[in-house]
């Protein structure tokens, strides 16, 4: 474990020839990390971060390795060995009823196959599931049901001994890329580009056993679904490989709203016209979202935008918000975003509100007696009308945390502890706040001063 000292920004290579992209000088005076820690356990790319409680989080990558760490100190704790290729997913797990030790456990599924239950406290491996046909991509534990369904070629439900209830017939070669639950004891999957609306029946006295029913499939996208999540409790969102975002009613699964011209942020006369875009697919593709209770905030291509829900429109945006595709975002309290990039670099952003023009001076005095000072009232239209269209808020860039040296993959905000990143450099670096350490360590100190005697304060 290396713990550096870091001093500001830097001067991204080769802007010269490419659309301009934000940057910030060496004096970051709204970033609080200034302090890192590099941790070294893992052998191939670092792809899936989860947080365990408010000091531990694990890390789990291409080697098959899953690691449990310390946030505050950066120190492993455990090293959880059982898969024999990649990992493809990871979540937390709710503890067992049937323990009376109410540990933490999480669940990783791999390219091996297979799917692990660990307990994070003791290393254990408390259950595996060997009997998949595909690998399973993606899990999602649905707690008030006492079930957890995991999404590959099918989508098997299982409860809470790992034990197989039910699952679907063959949905995709390609598999499910993404599961969210929603009311009514259904769950929305992704697979390609379209979204299937599955129905979980509960055992009753007639069925004594489980059941998942196909109810709907919703076929707006043009292209793969890349990223889904659910935004309020009305609403959830997906994004596409082509830069389409929809929103969708949660109860009745209807479209809600769409935005397809993420580089254009105006306000479109017909909001529910399909707009085409001239770029190329990979510039526009929509790897994530976050939210909070106004705004939808989508990583699109190498942008960030800033979707208003009422107003059903983008508010913000940086269209080169970094160098290469943004893969992971998360909001942050003060109205601040942070960002992580396949060109190795974590941004740190602050929404804020423009200033609008003043009102138009009315000439007076001598020339206006003679039409000199008169207002093109035509010429004006234009640009009213360009105020009115231009987004009333921005985003600017008030921290570049620069550590790694291959792509970010995603990142962990701890309140206390700072944040986590982990990369396809091997690496998890832990950002610390400086100026909170620094006080720390002087704590420490005058504790250990006090304890030693060497310390006399007088009264």
């Amino acid at each position: 474990m290396l713990r550096w000292l870091i001093g500001g920004g830097r001067e991204p290579q080769g802007l010269a020839e490419k659309s301009p992209l934000q940057t910030i000088g060496e004096e970051q005076t709204q970033n609080p990390y200034t302090e890192l820690l590099v941790l070294k356990a893992h052998h191939d790319i670092v792809r899936f971060l989860v947080q365990l409680d408010e000091c531990r989080f694990a890390s789990a990558g291409d080697d098959g390795i899953i690691v449990v760490w310390n946030a505050q100190t950066g120190e492993k704790l455990l090293e959880l060995n059982g898969h024999t290729q990649k990992i493809t997913a990871l979540i937390t797990f709710p503890s067992l009823e049937a323990c009376e030790e109410k540990n933490q456990l999480i669940l990783t599924a791999s390219a091996d196959r297979t799917v692990i239950l660990w307990d994070c406290d003791t290393g254990r491996q408390v259950r595996k599931v060997s009997s998949f046909q595909s690998t399973v991509k993606c899990l999602i534990v649905l707690q008030r049901l006492d079930i957890w369904l995991s999404g590959g070629n099918d989508l098997c439900v299982w409860n809470q001994k790992l034990d197989l209830l039910c699952k679907t017939s063959h949905l995709s070669d390609t598999g499910i890329s993404a599961l969210i639950e929603i009311p009514k004891n259904c769950v929305v999957a992704a697979v390609g580009k379209e979204l299937i609306i599955f129905r979980l029946v509960a055992p009753t006295e007639e069925s004594v056993e489980w059941d998942i029913l196909e109810i709907k499939h919703l076929l707006d996208h043009q292209d793969n679904i890349l990223s889904m999540v659910n935004v309020n409790d009305v609403s959830f969102v997906t994004g596409s490989h082509v830069g389409e975002m929809i929103i969708w009613d949660i109860l009745d699964w209807s479209v809600q709203a769409c935005e397809c011209n993420f580089w254009d942020p105006s306000p479109q006369l017909d909001t529910q016209q399909e707009i085409k875009l001239c770029q190329k697919p990979n510039d526009i593709s929509i790897h994530h979202f976050t939210w909070d209770e106004e705004n939808v905030f989508a990583a699109v291509g190498r942008g960030l935008y800033v979707y208003n829900l009422q107003m059903k429109r983008v508010i913000a945006c940086q269209k080169s918000a970094h160098d290469s595709n943004v893969l992971h975002i998360a909001k942050l309290p003060n109205r601040q975003l942070i960002s992580c990039s396949e060109d190795g670099s974590v941004r740190i952003w602050e929404l804020r509100e423009k200033q609008q023009l003043a009102a138009e001076p009315v000439p007076t005095g001598f020339f206006n007696m003679w039409g000199f000072g008169r207002v093109n009232k035509q010429a004006s239209q234009p640009v009213k009308k360009q105020q009115e269209n231009a987004p009333p808020c921005s985003l600017e860039l008030i921290g570049d945390l620069i550590g790694h040296s291959s792509s970010v993959e995603m990142f962990l905000y701890f309140e206390d502890h700072g944040l986590v990143t982990c990369s396809a450099d091997h690496l998890i670096i832990l950002w610390k706040n400086g100026e909170r350490e620094s006080g720390l360590r002087s704590l420490k100190l005058f504790q250990k001063l006090e304890e030693n005697g060497d310390l006399y304060l007088d009264i």
